[in-house]
Parts: structure tokens; C-alpha cells; sequence
């Protein structure tokens, strides 16, 4: 029998996130205040909701999903004031309100995405839910600490930055991809698994692999948008791929064959899941969410 996807999801998210902040008047404030702009200014929540589909899929209580559902998305407020600053993407605009080194100033965005990423780690470390079973909360550590490093998410943004005003084949754009934002999204299904160590490994690969394509779906679905879309949906400035040269699917593949690939990617996604029956229904709405936004 499935697992229904809870409605009251976006309501815990929201509440942990607000839990694991520190409050605005604590000192330093003006750190404080950053950092809860960064995560709290809303925001699609797709990765922490991920966590929390793939654990309804193997059934795991979301208690113990809780910790790295927050932390997957501190990590991930965290790289967007980051790659927003002007030494990066030198964005003005996140989420349809300005970037954190605008609002506040540049060393302060700096300093409160140093501060998210910290505090990612803390929530993982401090989660009593697994605290019997001290080769869950390892695991999962090392799950996260792999996917936002250099050999993840960082590493993945230098080759995003390397590669503007560079005419790269599709390989080295997907290479690109997997590391930048396919990495984290592949990490929150991966969080949830090492919840439940004893999955056995072909259901781990099916998970990995629905995570993988939906992770690529994602972003040529990204790319898409910044051609399809406006500033005012987008939440962000549209055409900025274009104006900072970057290398995007469209810009290689044509824009229909860009918009066909994402539905190829997401096909294979659904059927990863096939050996899990009804029960992954959780991770195939979020899945068909991902490649149909419009935002």
C-alpha cells in the first residue's frame, strides 16, 4: 500500500527550518537577520520535500527525517547567496526580492552563507532521532559533506564559472550538471536511504539512479526557464544565462530538442522507480513537478 504524501510537509519544513535559524535579536543580529532572509524568503523547498519523499517511499518515520531535510536546505541557502555575489553569478534579484549582498552588504552575505553551511552540519550532528544508531548519523554526514564539497556542488560551480564564454560538447555540460545541482538533489534522496541501512543495494541503485536523471531533468528544465520565462515568475533575473555566456542545454541542443531531452531524462526517472510500486508515488509527483514548473 503507498505511502500518501502528508500535506502537513510543507508546514514541518517550514517549522524546522524556523527551529534550527537563531533568532533574529541574537547577537551578532545583523549575521542572524542575513541568514534568515537567505532560507526563510520562501523558495520551492524541492530538496528538503525530496528527503521527505524518499522516505515515505521506504517508510521511514519523518522525525528522522526532519534533521536532513533542514540541513540539505541550509546547505543549499547557503550556495545560492554565494554563487549570487559578484565575484560569482553577480545576481540582484533571488526568489523575487533582492540577493543577500544587496540587502545587506557583501561581507555579511559571505559570512551568513559561511554561517548556513556550519549550521547544516550542527542539525545532522545534534539529531536525537538517531542517536542510538550512530552509523546513521555518519552516514548521513558523510552523504552531505560529499555532495556540497569539491568533488559535489563547489566543484561543480568552478566548472560552471570556467565554462562561460566556452563552447563545451554536451559530456562536459552534464559532467557540469552532476556536480553543481544534480549532486545535492542526488544527496537527498541518498539521506533519506542511509536512514534505513539495511536497504538492500539494488533498491539504493534504483533510488540513485531516479535521482541522477531527475537531478539533470532539473536543470535543462533551468535552462529552459531562463529563455521561456520572465524576471517576474522566475523570481530571478531571466536571460542571465545569456548575459553571463554561460553553457546551457538550449544553447547547445536548440531549445525544442532542450525541452525533449527533459522529458526523456524525466521518463527514465519514473522508471527507476518501477520496483517500488505505488509506494514512490511521493517521489513521482515531485519528480513531475521538477520538469513542468514554471518557475
Amino acid at each position: 500500500m503507498a505511502h500518501d504524501a502528508s500535506s502537513d510537509i510543507p508546514a514541518r519544513i517550514e517549522a524546522a527550518l524556523e527551529r534550527a535559524l537563531p533568532a533574529a535579536a541574537t547577537e551578532p543580529a545583523r549575521l542572524h537577520e542575513a541568514m534568515r532572509y537567505a532560507v526563510l524568503g520562501g523558495g520551492k523547498r524541492i530538496r528538503p520535500r525530496l528527503v521527505h519523499a524518499t522516505g515515505q517511499t521506504l517508510g521511514v518515520a519523518a522525525e528522522q527525517l526532519d534533521a536532513p531535510a533542514t540541513a540539505v536546505e541550509l546547505i543549499h541557502a547557503y550556495s545560492l547567496v554565494h554563487d549570487d555575489l559578484p565575484a560569482m553569478d553577480d545576481d540582484a534579484l533571488r526568489r523575487g526580492a533582492p540577493t543577500v549582498h544587496i540587502a545587506y552588504d557583501e561581507a555579511t552575505a559571505i559570512l551568513a552563507g559561511d554561517a548556513l553551511q556550519s549550521l547544516a552540519f550542527e542539525i545532522l550532528a545534534a539529531d536525537t532521532s538517531v542517536a542510538e544508531r550512530p552509523a546513521i548519523g555518519a552516514a548521513r554526514t558523510h552523504t552531505l559533506a560529499l555532495a556540497c564539497g569539491s568533488r559535489g556542488m563547489v566543484g561543480g560551480q568552478v566548472l560552471d564559472m570556467a565554462s562561460e564564454g566556452q563552447t563545451i560538447d554536451q559530456a562536459t555540460l552534464e559532467r557540469l550538471h552532476r556536480h553543481k545541482t544534480g549532486a545535492l538533489l542526488r544527496a537527498c534522496v541518498r539521506l533519506a536511504a542511509d536512514t534505513q541501512p539495511s536497504l538492500a543495494s539494488d533498491r539504493r541503485e534504483a533510488l540513485d539512479h531516479f535521482a541522477e536523471h531527475i537531478g539533470l531533468a532539473f536543470q535543462v528544465r533551468d535552462d529552459v526557464l531562463d529563455i521561456e520565462s520572465d524576471t517576474q515568475t522566475l523570481g530571478k533575473t531571466q536571460g542571465a544565462d545569456i548575459a553571463h555566456a554561460k553553457a546551457t542545454y538550449p544553447a547547445l541542443l536548440g531549445l525544442d530538442a532542450a525541452r525533449d531531452y527533459a522529458n526523456r531524462l524525466y521518463e527514465q526517472a519514473l522508471a527507476a522507480l518501477a520496483p517500488f510500486g505505488d509506494d514512490a508515488d511521493p517521489l513521482r509527483a515531485i519528480a513531475a513537478e521538477i520538469v513542468k514548473r514554471d518557475h
